[in-house]
């Protein structure tokens, strides 16, 4: 294994294993370049308004964001020399809190950004949804929904790598028997990517989907291949592990998989500046 650019620490409300343990099991496991990309959803920047909202733990993000940061950027000294260590940040739906988004982005302490989408305006987490309750129709309209507001976000473009596209599938295949057909969503995938490279941003191989009933990378290989005909250069493969055990889990497998796209080179980031390491 190279690298693994996309895992959560303790400073993330939903992960187990403090920043340190996450890094000693990087290096354990032999990983020359990590990054921890705590979360930042800027829907949750505040404090909830009461303990019995869903995703309470989730809220208050400006807090254990900025101690994420702090920590990864002391510990950086202590780790220089025996690995890489990327200090970053998983920014979710920064246009659900632009004003909050632009407050973290400016840290310059951040070596990396991925922008990601995990809720729709207005909807829980879609690994909240009840799907088994949905029509095929209310899960497609979900979808459309979903990559709009993924476009829109890639058109806003203040991250480096875009996270997990096909976030959804993660779910819907393991809770809903709608057998989704993708094509619907080619023209607007397309033009994700297209904005993507025209604003010098990257996709990730995210490899969470491979421990997961979907059994698949997001995206799976069919879109990092079209990635990289239209010309995407900017690629980076991330276990989202949320406790030390699944640091670097399915990486060879993300890194196959970009090789079979015709990508010979992933990319780190240091101080928000890629640069590339040979596959």
């Amino acid at each position: 294994m190279i690298c693994d650019m996309h895992t959560h620490s303790a400073f993330s409300p939903d992960a187990e294993d403090n920043a340190q343990a996450m890094i000693e099991e990087a290096l354990a496991k032999g990983l020359q370049y990590y990054a921890i990309t705590d979360h930042c959803d800027c829907n949750f920047w505040e404090m909830p308004p009461s303990e019995d909202i869903r995703d309470a733990d989730m809220y208050g993000s400006r807090y254990y964001a900025k101690a994420s940061i702090s920590r990864l950027d002391d510990l950086k000294a202590i780790y220089n020399g025996r690995l890489e260590l990327i200090c970053g940040i998983e920014l979710a739906q920064p246009l659900q809190n632009e004003e909050a988004a632009m407050k973290i982005i400016k840290d310059t302490r951040l070596d990396f950004i991925i922008g990601s989408h995990h809720m729709n305006k207005g909807k829980d987490d879609f690994y909240w949804l009840e799907y088994k309750n949905m029509d095929s129709s209310e899960i497609y309209a979900l979808l459309e929904d979903y990559f709009k507001e993924v476009l829109e976000m890639c058109e806003w473009g203040n991250f480096d790598v875009l996270g997990h596209l096909t976030y959804p599938l993660r779910y819907i295949v393991e809770r809903s028997d709608v057998q989704i057909d993708m094509k619907r969503y080619d023209d607007i995938i397309r033009e994700i990517f297209c904005t993507l490279i025209h604003n010098d941003k990257g996709i990730e191989i995210n490899t969470s989907g491979l421990r997961q009933p979907i059994g698949k990378t997001l995206p799976e290989l069919e879109y990092v291949k079209l990635y990289h005909d239209l010309g995407g250069e900017i690629l980076t493969v991330g276990s989202d592990a949320h406790k030390k055990a699944d640091i670097g889990a399915g990486i060879n497998e993300g890194i196959r998989i970009a090789a079979e796209a015709g990508f010979e080179f992933l990319t780190c980031y240091r101080r928000r500046t890629p640069y590339m390491i040979s596959i």
